[in-house]
């Protein structure tokens, strides 16, 4: 069933013109008349009203009708249809991303933090109904979008995320916490995070494990995942002769990152290239669905055109009439 609304209702001020001339039309009326003046009507008083004498107001009527139609058409009425009831998805995630040093490697393309980000903003386009929020961190950690759905000002906030903003280390039990402190306040049914990282714990006040349990008080599920490639990988080394790439041994607190998981009922997965990190966030996009039941219409309708029509379709008539058929006698 449609529903009427009105873009512009302000406009519905402009029948109050009508008062005063309704008004002033009846009081011309009743001055306007022609007399004669007779000793008796005794002769006239059968004489028939036509049908002019009946409709003698329809002009007026019709210019009253046009100008109220006019009026609607200004203040842009437009329907709403086909409401339904629709299954959606939507839940509460927080990305918690490693921005440190190590996070420049060359093992993944062009590096290890450059291909996180591509691949979570790939994530984040796909999950038009969630709320997102996104915490970065290496010595130390902070917000950089708090949850929002607005996903445009979030990828935004994600492509100006660079490894060095702060203090370089790993400090995974602060970037988790930070990001237990995101979502401990949600209502969704559903609280998720995101880790990342590429290293050891080795900063911070808070232990990974003791932020796991955290996240767990609050009903958070954290899916980690660990970044580089079995044995080396090559990384970015400044020297006074310029940038030299060397391969460093890949360290990655694997047992750390199933403890985290295993404790919120998540899962931990290893990432060793581009592809194996886009197959991951796939899978945790399948297993996070949470359906939410929504009601929403299609679309709006523009209903002027019809009010247009009408309006001045009246307006003519009743000028039409008023210059022929009911045209004043001189």
């Amino acid at each position: 069933m449609s529903e009427i609304t009105f873009k512009n209702p302000e406009f519905f001020y402009l029948l109050f013109v009508l008062i005063p001339i309704i008004v002033w039309y009846i009081l011309r009326y009743r001055k306007s008349g022609a007399s004669i003046h007779f000793s008796s009507i005794r002769g006239v008083s059968n004489i028939k009203k036509n049908w002019k004498h009946y409709c003698r107001h329809i002009p007026f009527l019709l210019e009253i009708a046009g100008f109220s139609l006019l009026t609607i058409a200004l203040a842009r009425p437009q329907s709403s249809k086909n409401w339904q009831n629709i299954s959606t998805e939507g839940i509460d995630i927080v990305i918690s991303l490693d921005i440190s040093s190590s996070m420049l490697a060359q093992d993944f393309q062009p590096n290890r933090l450059e291909s996180a980000k591509k691949v979570a903003t790939q994530f984040i386009s796909g999950r038009n109904d969630d709320r997102i929020g996104l915490v970065i961190f290496s010595g130390e950690s902070f917000t950089q979008c708090p949850l929002t759905s607005d996903h445009a000002v979030l990828i935004n906030l994600f492509n100006e995320v660079k490894s060095g903003m702060i203090e370089d280390g790993t400090a995974i039990g602060n970037g988790l916490a930070t990001a237990v402190a995101r979502l401990k306040g949600s209502k969704a049914k559903s609280k998720v995070i995101i880790l990342l990282t590429d290293g050891e714990n080795n900063r911070g006040e808070i232990a990974p494990v003791t932020a796991a349990e955290l996240a767990k008080t609050f009903g958070i599920r954290v899916y980690t995942i660990g970044v580089g490639t079995i044995g080396t990988a090559p990384y970015p080394v400044p020297t006074p002769f310029g940038t030299r790439i060397q391969n460093i041994p890949v360290k990655i607190d694997e047992a750390t990152l199933q403890k985290i998981a295993e404790t919120t009922g998540g899962n931990y997965f290893r990432a060793t290239n581009n592809d194996k990190l886009i197959q991951i966030y796939k899978e945790i996009d399948k297993m996070e669905k949470s359906k939410i039941d929504v009601k929403k219409y299609s679309k709006k309708e523009e209903e002027y055109e019809r009010f247009l029509l009408d309006g001045t379709l009246c307006l003519i008539l009743g000028l039409f009439f008023k210059i022929t058929i009911f045209r004043n006698i001189p």
